[in-house]
């Protein structure tokens, strides 16, 4: 029995052996060293939670063999006495594209035709945005230079994509070790990345934010489609490779707060958990990222302060730059506070040199010292599913560690060694002797202090000429030897050479004058450098004082939300838009965000407050039917049908014109898609609740409505004949692709409903439909559950539209603009479509050369439900005057003329049996002016929003001054830091794009500022 023991354990040996060979043949002799390593009496940190004092680790191979305070240390070991320095996790960055091709953007003009076809031939999806094929290890090669970069700063592992398309294919977890290759590689399959970016796709769809949403959704439907048997009618390697992806950690990136929010609404609806690459900004939005339960992955890159020495310069950075300036490093810490799981990256900062300095600046503004660490090592490992390979120092795990002077997070701490996978990289000389003090620097019957400091191995000179000059001195300190160059007289040509060694405590040497005569020089060692006092630009250790977040994040935001209160407001003009009219000295109550009472005499209750409307003018809110304000891109102009897209993913609730419009008496409105293409995108109907996030903006429970369009816009009269290659070219065109597609849209329908009407037996083997988000909304309108917005001109494609509908069983809801909507207001009040129009906008294009001003009230004549609306931010803040001018051209009554801003819209929108008007258990969306309201003096002293007061003309003026005294604050706070070394930025005017019908600008490319 013993002898079989002892020849098993015989091949056992062999077999160990064998397996740790290379399966590479060498050239020549193999070096196989045994690679065992203790470091002996050190601070390990093992892991974020777990320090031991006077402890061993034990490298064995390229792993942790051992960590502790007795560990037996094997024959052979190579030992390293690490008395009074520290051992740490080298860290781990989740986001990078470290070793991976460069991507080409792709790039085409407004002049170049459009391509509307995938490049790709072979047997991949229809868009080249969807690059889920893409496998990061079989791309990843090491790049030496950048990898010792990354070194130098701490860096061990690091998480390597490719940041090309909406879907980036797979990452790959790698060492930042010089190889080979197939060891570098820690987990080949780490992670499935995502963006709204389309990359180094030229195909023109997608061209927005909603399209960019509405490809990623369809892809994840026809993934799901085509894992079915039944179903798998082609080969679709995109298709395989994005269902492969699903397995693994899902990563998305995004650029702003907002669009943190809309990528984790992507994965709610297909039961995906995003780890969710932020921007930074992630506190302004706290409390609804919180809700997400997204774990993230946080950047550092802080913003540089402004140079605001210059008034006119400081008037191009907006409150919301300064305030973000001020509050980006807490970013982390009140992320930290809220429970949230995240790890840093370094991925967005110019230089990795940065990344530990503003960490260590993270954690002057708040963030524990235990969070900063777990959030780069711990954090990033465990979202990646590599906890048990990095991210900490525990038996068998990569032997991937620093070696530092002390406390990683004290910024005089030194690197010495960063060791990945058990292969020593020298960052700094541990035996270096640090030469940091002053000196009396002696040569020629010369004398001056010379002040040497920094940290051992970077360290720079400085010659005191006298008590208020110094010039500094060109070094290198290299072991115990030292050259010195300097000019101590700036009038003199030439420099002073020195070099020397070191000689105790001091240094001696030879040198050249700037006549070239040889000298002997010493430097005697005096004092040390006394710590000088830290200013307060933010440096000090002193937690700053920071202001507060507003919600939004823009001018005029809240520090706190307003709420809804009991509100009576006493003996105003009434404005009913109802049959009773106009009520005198009337009073209104309203309670719990809805219209309690109205009538004469009425009581407070408990707790009300009391509003004197006497003099004053109540009215409903202002609905505006068409607008395209709260959007960060208006048109998927790509192609001629994209009915899958939603406005509500592009809704911008930071968008100040907001505000702006609740002081013009404006409540709500529908945001509609542009009219680029013959089927647009569908509309979402918000209300202006001024801080709400974008999905609280919404109107719950509203029907949904769809923008179309006719005329000049859809078939691209106004691009170059270069471009103009897209199906419809002509207003034919466009009934026919409308035709086609209700056509298409109704087999759809059909289908659908035969397979739902089957039983669960008969489902199992049936044939499952395609789920297609175009067509889903086209059905709806045939099935009466969305509804048309139609832009419109000319007469002629009005009727073609109405007969269109009527040739499908669905009727047309509003026409918009409709300019000629009076020579077909009678063919229009039979259809039963409404009207939203312009007062008296025309000849700004040749369609509209026969607008006439009495148009609305022709219309509203013929039984014609008519809106006056704005589709222009500046326009909507004044919709009131615009309802006037009917008045002032045709006469109209201006009870009938306040009905086109309030509750005819309401109608339109089918919310008029909630909104518009003033009657007893509608919202209490109110506006209370100064004086008549059709007037153009009248002004809103209070808007009202279900029952809260967003805006009041007596707290604007607060505002107005608080405004001015937070920017004189924070510009102080600026100029502070500026002289005190911080690195600043010029100012730039951030102009804010307002959108329009016609705007085809992508929405991703032009950046909405926030102005004051």
């Amino acid at each position: 029995m013993k002898r079989l023991i002892l020849l098993f354990m015989g091949v056992s040996m062999v077999l160990s052996q064998a397996l740790a060979q290379e399966n590479f043949p060498v050239n020549g002799a193999q070096d196989k060293r045994l690679n065992i390593y203790a470091f002996t009496n050190a601070t390990v940190v093992v892991d974020y939670q777990t320090t031991l004092a006077n402890a061993t680790l034990l490298v064995k191979d390229g792993f942790v063999e051992a960590v502790g305070a007795s560990v037996a240390i094997p024959k052979g070991a190579i030992v390293t006495d690490l008395g009074g320095k520290f051992i740490y996790p080298s860290i781990v960055d989740p986001y990078t594209s470290y070793g991976m091709p460069d991507v080409k953007r792709g790039r085409r003009s407004f002049m170049d035709p459009p391509q509307l076809d995938s490049d790709r031939k072979e047997a991949y999806g229809w868009n080249d945005a969807i690059k889920a094929d893409f496998d990061g290890a079989s791309e990843f090669t090491i790049d030496a230079k950048t990898a010792e970069k990354w070194r130098k700063q701490g860096f061990g592992t690091v998480l390597a994509f490719r940041p090309d398309g909406i879907v980036r294919g797979s990452a790959t977890l790698v060492t930042l070790s010089d190889g080979p290759v197939n060891e570098v590689i820690v987990k080949e399959r780490a992670a499935a990345n995502y963006a709204f970016d389309k990359g180094s796709s030229t195909q023109n769809y997608p061209n927005s934010i909603m399209g960019y949403v509405a490809l990623l959704r369809q892809t994840y439907y026809d993934a799901q489609w085509y894992t079915s048997p039944l179903n798998k009618v082609q080969t679709n390697v995109s298709l395989e490779a994005f269902n492969a992806l699903q397995g693994l950690p899902q990563i998305f990136e995004t650029d702003n707060k907002l669009r943190l929010l809309l990528a984790d609404k992507v994965g709610d609806e297909f039961g995906v958990q995003y780890i969710i690459k932020g921007s930074g900004d992630e506190y302004q939005r706290i409390n609804e990222v919180k809700a997400t339960k997204a774990s993230l992955i946080i950047p550092v890159n802080y913003p540089a302060a402004y140079d605001v020495d210059d008034p006119y310069d400081a008037l191009n950075v907006s409150l919301s730059q300064l305030k973000h300036w001020e509050l980006a490093p807490a970013n982390a810490a009140t992320v930290a506070k809220n429970g949230i799981t995240f790890a840093f990256t370094a991925s967005d900062l110019k230089d990795p040199a940065d990344f530990l300095p503003n960490v260590r600046k993270a954690i002057k503004y708040g963030l524990s010292e235990q969070e900063a660490l777990k959030a780069i090592t711990y954090t990033p490992a465990s979202l990646l599913k590599a906890a048990d390979k990095v991210g900490s120092l525990k038996k068998g795990m990569l032997a991937n560690f620093l070696i530092t002077s002390g406390n990683l997070f004290d910024e005089k701490t030194a690197i010495y060694e960063n060791w990945v996978q058990g292969n020593k990289y020298e960052v700094t000389d541990m035996n270096a002797p640090d030469y940091a003090g002053n000196y009396e620097l002696s040569y020629s019957g010369s004398s001056y202090t010379l002040e040497i400091s920094g940290k051992a191995g970077s360290q720079k000179a400085k010659v005191k000429v006298n008590d208020s000059t110094s010039v500094d001195a060109k070094t290198t300190i290299d072991g115990q030897n030292i050259s010195l160059s300097f000019q101590p007289e700036k009038k003199k040509e030439g420099n002073i050479r020195l070099s020397g060694w070191l000689n105790g405590k001091n240094f001696k040497g030879d040198g050249q004058l700037e006549n070239g005569d040889w000298i002997k020089w010493t430097a005697t060692y005096q004092s040390a450098i006394e710590e000088k006092e830290k200013k307060e630009d933010g440096n000090s250790d002193k937690a700053p004082d920071l202001g507060k977040i507003m919600y939004p994040f823009v001018a005029f935001g809240n520090e706190e939300l307003p709420t809804a209160k009991t509100y009576l407001i006493k003996g105003a003009t009434v404005w009913t838009s109802e049959d009773a009219g106009k009520l005198e000295s009337t009073d209104v109550l309203v309670q719990n965000g809805k219209i309690a009472q109205v009538g004469k005499g009425l009581s407070a209750p408990a707790g009300a407050v009391t509003i004197d409307g006497a003099g004053k003018h109540l009215t409903p809110g202002i609905i505006d039917e068409h607008t395209h304000i709260a959007l960060s891109g208006v048109n998927e102009g790509s192609e001629a049908v994209t009915s899958e897209v939603r406005q509500e993913d592009a809704i911008d609730s930071e968008d100040s014109d907001i505000y702006r419009q609740l002081a013009g008496g404006v409540v709500a409105a529908q945001l509609l898609h542009g009219s680029a293409n013959p089927i647009g995108g569908q509309s979402a109907l918000i209300k202006f609740r001024w801080g709400a996030a974008p999905q609280d903006l919404l109107i719950k429970g509203a029907d949904k409505y769809i923008k179309f369009a006719l005329g000049e816009n859809v078939k691209q009269s106004n691009r170059p004949p270069t471009s103009n290659i897209r199906f419809p070219q002509t207003r034919m065109g466009v009934e026919q692709v409308m035709a086609d597609a209700f056509t298409r849209a109704g087999e759809y329908d059909k289908e659908w409903k035969a397979y739902n009407g089957l039983s669960a037996k008969a489902k199992a083997t049936a044939v499952k439909p395609r789920k297609d988000l175009e067509l889903d909304a086209l059905a709806e309108i045939l099935n009466k559950q969305r509804f048309v917005t139609c832009h419109s001109y000319v007469q002629p494609e009005i009727n073609m539209m109405m007969k269109v509908a009527e040739r499908f069983n669905f009727r047309v809801n509003t026409f918009t603009h409709i300019l000629e909507g009076y020579k077909v207001a009678d063919k229009m009040a039979e259809h039963g479509v409404g009207g939203g129009t312009f007062a008296d906008w025309w000849q700004y294009k040749y369609e509209v050369r026969e607008a006439i001003p009495y148009n609305a009230a022709l219309m509203t004549m013929a039984g014609v439900t008519v809106a006056i609306n704005s589709d222009d931010a500046e326009m909507a803040r004044r919709l009131n005057q615009e309802a006037a001018k009917s008045i002032k051209y045709a006469d109209m009554g201006e009870l009938e003329a306040i009905k086109m801003v309030t509750i005819n819209p309401a109608k339109l929108l089918h919310l008029d049996s909630r909104m518009g008007s003033i009657k007893v258990g509608k919202d209490a969306d109110l506006v209370l002016w100064n004086e008549h309201p059709l007037s153009i003096y009248a002004k809103p002293e209070k808007t009202m929003v279900d029952g809260i007061v967003y805006f009041d003309i007596e707290k604007d003026a607060q505002m107005r001054d608080a405004i001015q005294d937070e920017r004189a604050r924070i510009i102080a706070k600026m100029k502070s830091a500026k002289a005190s070394g911080a690195p600043t930025q010029r100012p730039s005017r951030q102009y804010k794009h307002r959108w329009d019908c016609e705007d085809e600008y992508l929405g991703d490319m032009i950046k909405a500022s926030q102005e004051d």
